[in-house]
């Protein structure tokens, strides 16, 4: 796609203009995460989750129909900006489960991303420049002929939609709002002579029911030792992962004059999906036993 875009001057540099759509999501994503989080705290989860599927969707179409990389690059960071779903969905796991699940739940989640990733990457290579590797069936339609790379974000768009229609008919809100009461040792005030019992009962019920908001801990308080190396592992996973599925497909794509294995889209696609076998495994057969035996923090 990069190289169609004519933006580098040779093919070594595709890997650096790739390389810049590809951070243009994670960068834009740190941007706003933290807001979304806090928002999902006060309107609850499920709008925000609505919002971020509505956000893909929008992205998707912006990306499938640009014709220059800055525009596939604002598509982009237009996605990060609205992607708050990946901390929003961990706290709804988490609402919904309890100690006998939460290890096999949660290990749903990065499953599910990488199965997401490794599909997504045969969806591209299968169905990208449709015209050209399916003459018969795509020849004969401009749309696709002009917008090469329309197709594959049509079918990511069915998906979003398929999860925002099951979304806003099936989800529940899984927030659970209970005020906190302030209480008060109240038995000398209902013993005084000088107290009606009117005035009482009204009184004690304002103290009993009025809500008090729960203070906010700042950063530096959420911050914790354990937060911080549970922080810092994450950090050092998903700079390797990310090194990983990013260079894969670039040394894929190269000539085999300049190193590479001169795959094609068709071909990068399917070579990602052999890892897909292996992460189901790890996901969920060997996480969660190791979990059970050594501890989440162990």
């Amino acid at each position: 796609m990069v190289a169609d875009f004519n933006v580098a001057k040779s093919p070594k540099d595709i890997a650096f203009y790739a390389s810049l759509l590809a951070a243009a999501f994670p960068i834009c994503q740190m941007m706003t995460i933290m807001y979304w989080s806090r928002l999902s705290d006060r309107i609850g989860r499920r709008p925000v989750l609505m919002i971020g599927l509505l956000g893909y969707l929008v992205s998707f179409l912006m990306f499938g129909i640009c014709r220059s990389f800055y525009w596939a690059l604002f598509a982009r960071c237009i996605n990060g900006l609205l992607a708050g779903n990946v901390a929003v969905i961990k706290s709804v796991f988490a609402e919904i489960s309890d100690d006998t699940n939460r290890p096999r739940m949660m290990a749903l989640l990065p499953l599910m991303w990488n199965l997401g990733s490794v599909g997504g990457a045969v969806i591209g290579g299968i169905f990208a420049d449709p015209t050209h590797q399916y003459p018969r069936i795509f020849g004969h339609m401009e749309i696709f002929r002009v917008f090469p790379y329309l197709l594959p974000c049509l079918i990511g768009c069915s998906i979003t939609v398929f999860g925002l229609v099951m979304g806003i008919f099936k989800m529940e809100e899984t927030l659970v709002r209970e005020p906190a009461s302030r209480t008060m040792d109240i038995r000398m005030s209902l013993t005084s002579p000088s107290s009606s019992t009117s005035t009482l009962a009204t009184e004690s019920t304002q103290l009993l029911t009025e809500p008090v908001q729960p203070k906010q801990r700042s950063m530096r308080e959420l911050l914790t030792p354990t937060v911080v190396r549970v922080m810092a592992t994450n950090v050092v996973m998903g700079l390797g992962v990310a090194m990983s599925d990013q260079a894969y497909p670039i040394f894929a794509a190269s000539d085999l004059s300049d190193g590479g294995l001169g795959f094609a889209a068709r071909g990068i696609g399917f070579s990602l999906a052999v890892s897909g076998v292996a992460v189901m495994y790890l996901q969920l057969v060997a996480y969660p036993k190791l979990e059970r035996k050594y501890g989440a923090l162990d």
